[in-house]
């Protein structure tokens, strides 16, 4: 046993690291992920009312009362396909133009130890998020580019933003009520290079872009409730408050008010419904506030970067719509699948800094399922593709709308999960 726990305590530990330095990319909702755990992905992210496993508590802090002693940990092989065509562009550069770098690996853990018959803690950390972009030092044909190479003027650019969360969750079964409480750390870290034509527009050129990593710690509050209205029907809720974070000091002539770059709020609400004993089926609905974080909602215009107020990324609300069904076979064998629709946080009159973030794509299509290998051990798998889309728009430079132009960010993805899970 002593040799189990002290296994267990390096996993969580080995696991913790890579989560906060691991590189993220560009999401699935805007900047959030579609799941956070093996089995939310293979099933379209729904389950905000369904307790399945230790990093439920992830999507809902309440779920996770009554699931047991149990230890999650997965992985995530994420591969975004992106880039844009551009034409008539004056200092992005034009062409059909693609970011390099497109596979990620994005871990995640929980672990779950009951207090009693009817509560729980829990422990978790996974990604909430990023976005990421490397284009190459291409020969800029733009009309107007006088810092040389590079789509913005200054060789090799992209930005690469991460954002984990570690959580540590109360959950309390009373009669047909769950309720969970999770206070939660987060951690940000960003770079930016390559953006030299950017310069004019800055109020602090030197803190615009080539600075390195830079990182951003701060927290908020994760809650949630589930309710068992019939022993077949489920409805959960779950929301967190904003992640309020750190200045990025290094990055303050980019982002609006000086660097300040919170994490949104959002809020989940869902049902859980088993159709048969062998088949239940899911149905969620999520809101990001993008619109309380100036750096990413304030429009991209004519006006210095990162000044009390200045431009943002232009990004809008996102409203998502999961659906998801989980298939029992056996006591060996269960299949998941889903769907999810995502509104685009991104418009026309914003696309010059969506390049950068181009996190445009809309339907996502999954699957997956659970093999019990043991007693007490499963693994868990899931796939997601989301289809390509785009959004078309004029450039936006230091003097306005290039007249004539035209550029469009496109994405989809792909990407698969493997997971252990182990129940004491």
């Amino acid at each position: 046993m002593a040799f189990k726990t002290r296994t267990i305590k390096s996993t969580l530990a080995a696991l913790a690291l890579s989560a906060v330095f691991a590189p993220a990319s560009d999401a699935t909702e805007g900047s959030f992920a579609l799941g956070y755990g093996v089995v939310q992905r293979a099933q379209g992210g729904a389950g905000v009312a369904q307790s399945q496993d230790a990093m439920s508590a992830a999507i809902n802090p309440a779920s996770i009362a009554t699931i047991g002693r149990e230890f999650d940990a997965g992985i995530e092989f994420f591969m975004p396909f992106r880039g844009y065509e551009a034409s008539g562009t004056a200092f992005l550069s034009p062409g059909d133009i693609r970011s390099s770098r497109n596979i990620f690996f994005i871990p995640n853990m929980a672990y779950n130890r009951p207090i009693d018959d009817t509560s729980a803690l829990n422990f978790s950390i996974y990604g909430n998020g990023g976005a990421n972009t490397t284009y190459k030092g291409i020969t800029n044909a733009g009309m107007m580019c006088p810092g040389g190479p590079g789509i913005f003027c200054g060789g090799d650019a992209g930005v690469d933003l991460i954002q984990v969360f570690m959580s540590a969750t109360y959950a309390k079964k009373m009669g047909n009520v769950s309720i969970g409480i999770a206070p939660t750390l987060a951690v940000q870290a960003f770079s930016g290079k390559g953006l030299v034509a950017l310069s004019p527009m800055s109020s602090d050129p030197s803190a615009l872009t080539d600075n390195g990593y830079d990182w951003s710690f701060g927290g908020g509050l994760r809650g949630g409730i589930q309710i068992d209205v019939t022993d077949s029907f489920r409805i959960g809720a779950s929301g967190q408050t904003p992640m309020l974070m750190t200045r990025f000091k290094n990055y303050q002539g980019l982002f609006a008010d000086q660097g300040k770059f919170n994490i949104p709020a959002s809020f989940t609400v869902g049902a859980s419904w088993d159709v048969r004993p062998d088949l239940t089926l899911m149905a969620d609905y999520q809101h990001i506030f993008y619109s309380g974080v100036g750096a990413i909602s304030n429009p991209f215009f004519p006006a210095p970067l990162g000044s009390t107020g200045g431009p943002g990324f232009g990004w809008d609300d996102v409203d998502v719509f999961k659906v998801g069904a989980e298939w029992r076979q056996n006591d060996k064998f269960t299949w998941r699948a889903g769907y999810a629709y995502s509104t685009n946080p991104i418009g026309p009159e914003d696309v010059t800094l969506a390049v950068l973030t181009p996190g445009v794509v809309q339907h996502h299509f999954t699957g997956g399922g659970t093999v019990k290998v043991s007693d007490s051990s499963s693994i868990d798998f899931a796939l997601i593709y989301a289809l390509s889309n785009s959004v078309t728009g004029p450039e936006v430079t230091p003097f306005g709308p290039t007249p004539g132009s035209s550029v469009s960010p496109e994405m989809h993805q792909f990407s698969a999960s493997i997971g252990w899970k182990k129940k004491f």
